[in-house]
């Protein structure tokens, strides 16, 4: 028979969607947990044992149970999403227990804190597959990777992708004014530099502004803000949770912040323009990419004025030691048309937007339809979230 708890806590009454549930008689163990999920943003519901009403063990996304109530669940059908939770995770009758409950994982407290905040924060936001993220650095100084890295995704947006730009170049004069949106409302990086822990991943789509059906984040070009690896970490963290398609903008010099970004790209495009002083510069910005990112390609992009006279683009990737990821030829009218406040890649003819719709079509086809596991055709291992019950649940807490 299932029974509500008294705790000084804020606790949902069962009308909130989306919270937790708990299942403990252990007041101390039922504050920590009820104190978690405040702080993942979650209203929990909490029970004495399995809940009389049906459906109210199959409906939260997260079943949190304590060791004192698990013997309790014998009757209770197998589902996804349940933990449980105690001050021992080395005793061998809570994993007893667990193996007959069906939990994915043995939960100890206090060490195991922080893991659950945010498997809490994962099951009401509904996370599913992580964003295939794509960054995008500059050879050399005016290489075009800004206007590369809007054009992406642009492209992305148009074809469907949820998409997020980030700008992640303090002085590369902010991808909204790029896409014509400095006048448009929402949130710029110094409303995110104390930003610390976990950000929400829905609150902060939202909060951005939305320019040509993609949410930017750049910057505000009336403060010197400086942001913490600890808020680029964040937020990053953030927008791959969001799922679909996430574009960075990088510096070519890769301070603390920007190895933060680059510690959660999947894939490098180097822009290198085809000239041999490029080439030369792009080699050392790459040795600094190559230390933080493992899957680094080249884009060679045709200098003005050099039609037909730069360096072929197999030659430049031979020369960096890299993959070639492909060409963007000189496209005439292109900075008349950034002039004019057309975004980059919206002439969908012009080799700008080719390269983007053959570089989205190419990742498709390896696998990474918009984020997930085995994104983008040779990218780096992407986490998977967690998954349902398995035959042996995990253990947490400080323990391996």
């Amino acid at each position: 028979m299932a029974g509500f708890v008294s705790s000084e806590q804020p606790v949902g009454s069962g009308g909130e969607r989306g919270g937790p549930l708990i299942i403990t008689e252990d007041e101390k163990l039922l504050d920590d947990l009820v104190r978690l999920c405040a702080a993942a943003g979650a209203m929990p519901e909490v029970a004495h044992g399995l809940p009389a009403r049906k459906g109210e063990w199959e409906a939260p996304p997260l079943v949190i149970v304590g060791a004192d109530c698990a013997r309790r669940l014998g009757g209770a059908g197998r589902r996804a999403g349940v933990l449980l939770t105690g001050r021992d995770a080395d005793d061998p009758d809570l994993w007893r227990q667990a193996v007959a409950l069906g939990a994915e994982r043995v939960l100890a407290l206090p060490e195991g804190e922080r893991w659950l905040v945010d498997r809490i924060a994962d099951a009401i936001e509904g996370v599913g597959p992580p964003a295939l993220t794509v960054g995008v650095i500059g050879g050399r100084g005016g290489a075009g990777a800004s206007t590369l890295a809007g054009a992406l995704a642009l492209t992305a947006a148009r074809t469907g992708r949820r998409t997020l730009l980030v700008d992640g170049d303090p002085l590369g004069g902010g991808l909204d004014v790029l896409l014509g949106g400095e006048k448009e409302k929402g949130l710029r990086w110094p409303a995110f530099a104390e930003s610390r822990g976990r950000v929400a991943c829905g609150a902060l789509a939202e909060s951005l502004p939305r320019l040509h059906s993609l949410r930017v984040l750049s910057w505000d070009r009336d403060s010197d803000v400086v942001i913490p690896p600890s808020a680029m970490r964040a937020v990053m963290a953030a927008a791959r949770r969001r799922g679909g398609v996430v574009v960075v903008d990088l510096p070519r010099r890769v301070d603390e912040a920007a190895a933060e970004a680059l510690a959660q790209v999947d894939m490098g495009l180097l822009l290198v323009p085809t000239e041999l002083r490029a080439v030369a510069a792009a080699q050392r910005v790459a040795f600094g990419v190559q230390q933080v990112l493992g899957d680094l390609r080249v884009v060679a992009c045709e200098a003005p004025g050099r039609h037909g006279h730069g360096l072929p683009p197999d030659e430049i990737a031979r020369l960096m030691g890299l993959p070639l990821a492909g060409e963007v030829p000189w496209e005439a009218g292109l900075l008349a048309d950034l002039a004019r406040g057309v975004p980059p890649g919206a002439q969908l003819r012009g080799p700008l937007a080719r390269f983007c719709a053959g570089f989205w079509e190419r990742v498709t086809e390896s696998g990474g339809d918009g984020g997930g596991p085995g994104a983008g055709a040779g990218s780096g291992p992407v986490p998977e979230p967690d998954g349902g019950p398995s035959q042996a649940p995990c253990r947490d807490g400080g323990r391996t």
